[in-house]
């Protein structure tokens, strides 16, 4: 009986305790940071449960749809809604340079989309396109009041930009994990589609590391006001060098359409996991499949935006192409999954490790790689002087674990090396060309190009199945619009490589040395 009294008065001394340090924590978190808050908030959380929540999507709506902003921007003296009316340059830029074919449709234009706001002191994620060029941007917060952003950072290459306004004590959403996102996984997104008001609409995560070409597109077709001036002015259309960016979208059948673009996709405990970026999308309208921005990614690229105002963005120094079936058959590899080197880079990062033409990187940090978004976008997240250990299997066969210092792109651009002779013509080629009209470079969104007429048995262009009717966009980096310029660009290139880039129905394609 003693024994028993002895125990109750332990319980009873144990819980004060407990019950009197949660009161002093209490009374002293006035100290600590919101974020501090949080952490100790979560980590106290008894609710232990797995990334995709519980069924009951009414918590996660209720935390998340406070702190996602509708943002308005103003172009040139005009308003977003009189940039949506079709008499902007933006109009004019379709018209010319797409051939008169009509709106992007598979990207909100950036007129008006959405933000999500990370921070109490107003520090705001949204899209690239959204604010991109934007004279004015003014955001609508969930109380209706409205305020002025001024842009911290943007950048083309992950369409993410970060903008602040001058505000305090303001709702904010809690970053999660995207590496721990499921396909099946049910997901929210959130923002303001349509000029409609804070919209939730749900669904499940479809796929993950997906890559659809989109900025690439955006990035290689889209005209600057400048350079439509320079049309005006000389009638000669841009070329513009190629896209260096980054796509490893997780895919979901929750409802995007127009203007969710910078919203909220929250898994169902309210955590974002990803920026909404974009549709697929033939009419314009949600047909079933949207695409977000992975928050892992947008980490990085939004603290350098802090920090720097740039993406400080650093790379492994190869060109490379992903591996399949039919890929493998034509390269005569056994492997079908990686991603094959077809060129190194002098002074780079890959060739200080050891990498060599015509190895398959396998792994990175232990992952397997079987697609290009799976490399770019973990890479995509580091800074220049970063180590990325990756797995590589040599052309001889054999497996070699290598850890890679990542450069600045100053230092690998393939322009700052020397030109070597590739002792090419067109004859080594095996094809003529004829300069492309009007109609195919609309066709096909380019600015120059020449059209494939003739392929000869045994040479360059049938070995590697270019077939007659492609269009040919550069040789060794240069533009080319006639047979004249195709045998200027053959005798030298930066590496002795011969490297031709051109479009297709199925897309571009780029071919290195020809084998």
């Amino acid at each position: 009986m003693k024994k028993i009294g002895l125990i109750v008065l332990a319980a009873f001394l144990g819980g004060a305790v407990a019950i009197g340090a949660y009161k002093l924590l209490e009374r002293n978190s006035d100290g600590y940071t919101l974020e501090e808050k949080q952490n100790m908030l979560f980590a106290n959380n008894p609710l232990k449960i797995s990334s995709a929540g519980s069924v009951d999507f009414v918590q996660a709506a209720a935390a998340v749809s406070p702190a996602v902003v509708h943002i308005k921007t103003t172009y040139g003296g005009k308003s977003s809604d009189e940039v949506s009316g079709g008499n902007s340059m933006e109009d004019m830029f379709e018209q010319f340079f797409r051939g008169g074919g009509g709106r992007r449709q598979n990207v909100p234009r950036a007129a008006s989309g959405s933000g999500v706001i990370l921070t109490p002191d107003g520090y705001i994620v949204t899209n690239n396109h959204v604010v991109d060029n934007a004279d004015k941007i003014e955001v609508v917060l969930s109380n209706k009041r409205k305020v002025i952003a001024k842009v911290i950072g943007k950048d083309a290459n992950t369409d993410l930009a970060l903008i602040k306004v001058d505000m305090n004590d303001l709702p904010f959403v809690k970053m999660g994990n995207s590496d721990n996102v499921q396909i099946g996984e049910w997901v929210l997104a959130v923002g303001f589609p349509l000029d409609l008001q804070t919209t939730v609409t749900a669904g499940i995560v479809s796929a993950k590391s997906r890559k659809i070409g989109i900025l690439d597109r955006n990035q290689s077709q889209q005209p600057t006001r400048e350079e439509y001036e320079e049309y005006q002015r000389t009638g000669v259309l841009p070329d513009r060098p190629a896209s260096s960016s980054i796509e490893s979208f997780i895919q979901t059948d929750a409802a995007i359409n127009r203007g969710n673009s910078g919203g909220a996709l929250v898994n169902a405990n309210g955590e974002l996991i990803g920026i909404n970026a974009a549709i697929a999308s033939q009419s314009g309208m949600n047909e079933g499949y949207g695409f977000a921005i992975p928050v892992n990614l947008a980490k990085k690229i939004l603290e350098d935006f802090k920090e720097f105002g740039e993406v400080k963005r650093g790379y492994i120094g190869v060109s490379f192409q992903a591996l399949d079936a039919d890929v493998a058959e034509k390269l005569n590899v056994k492997d079908i999954n990686g991603l094959y080197v077809n060129s190194v880079i002098p002074n780079g990062g890959a060739a200080a490790a050891g990498i060599k033409e015509g190895d398959i990187i396998k792994k990175i940090g232990g992952v397997e790689i079987y697609d290009a978004p799976d490399l770019q976008e973990k890479v995509g997240r580091m800074r220049p002087g970063d180590k990325v250990a990756l797995t590589v299997l040599t052309k001889e066969g054999a497996t070699k674990n290598l850890n890679v210092t990542l450069k600045p792109e100053s230092n690998v651009a393939l322009a700052s090396t020397p030109a070597k002779s590739t002792g090419a013509n067109v004859n080594k080629l095996g094809a003529s060309f004829a300069p492309a009209t009007s109609a195919i470079k609309s066709k096909f969104r380019v600015a120059n190009g020449v059209v494939v007429t003739n392929v000869l048995p045994n040479k360059l262009f049938y070995n590697v199945d270019i077939a007659k009717g492609t269009l040919i966009t550069k040789i060794n980096g240069k533009a080319v619009n006639s047979a004249a310029d195709v045998e200027k660009a053959l005798p030298t290139s930066t590496d002795g490589n011969i490297k031709i880039e051109g479009v297709t129905e199925n897309g571009s394609f780029t071919i290195i040395n020809g084998n």
